[in-house]
């Protein structure tokens, strides 16, 4: 694991997770059905399928501008499509340790998916789920807008400049770095080098957290 010594030793007041490649993976199934989708209406899928991580459903396809498309009609069938489909969703190594020794108040999941659909891969992955739950339903303006983190933060009663967010989407990151969070990337996901000035882990398994006696969280590796 490659982790700098700055967040190895720096106290954060909570940790915020992105879901989709970051503690679990769900590529392969929304992939099966966005390529169905984008099939259905002529797109070229190797070109289209990059850029539907990390951004919510409605907004992917509002950006598309197919005529005659209703973009909240299709983004709903494509969510009950993905609920339907949940085969190969596995949490990220070492996420389920990871999060269990979080105080429950200190972390939050934050995704561009609706909920029933975040509700449903968590479960799928067998991965605890968090007491604070931000999704594509919580917030008018999705990644790369930073209203998700800023949100999950206010719930979390915490500022947002002390806590670090893990994500592993361009998308992500910047709505993190617009929100004023440190961010760790998480790679376990990418097939190719993400270009970034954060410090990166592949997975959770070499990671450790400490709570201290204040409530704040400390990073070490194993």
């Amino acid at each position: 694991m490659a982790m700098t010594a700055p967040f190895a030793e720096r106290r954060f007041a909570a940790f915020l997770f992105d879901m989709d490649g970051t503690i679990l993976s769900s590529i392969a199934a929304a992939e099966r059905v966005w390529t169905a989708w984008a099939e259905r209406y002529g797109l070229d899928v190797q070109t289209f399928l990059p850029t539907i991580h990390g951004v919510r459903a409605v907004e992917t396809i509002r950006n598309l501008a197919l005529p005659g498309v209703d973009a909240e009609a299709e983004a709903a069938a494509l969510t009950l499509a993905e609920i339907a489909d949940v085969a190969g969703i596995d949490a990220i190594a070492g996420t389920a340790a990871f999060l269990g020794a979080l105080p429950p108040d200190r972390w939050a999941i934050v995704t561009s998916a609706p909920r029933v659909l975040a509700l449903r891969r968590v479960e799928a992955a067998g991965l605890p789920m968090p007491a604070t739950l931000i999704t594509a339903d919580d917030v008018t303006h999705g990644k790369p807008a930073p209203d998700c983190f800023l949100l999950a933060a206010e719930r979390l009663g915490q500022p947002i400049a002390e806590c670090l967010v893990f994500e592993d989407t361009p998308a992500g990151i910047a709505a993190a770095e617009a929100a004023g969070a440190s961010v760790m990337v998480v790679t376990a996901m990418h097939h190719r080098p993400l270009e970034t000035r954060h410090p990166r882990i592949a997975d959770y398994a070499a990671l450790r957290v400490t709570p201290a006696e204040t409530g704040a969280l400390l990073l070490s590796d194993l």
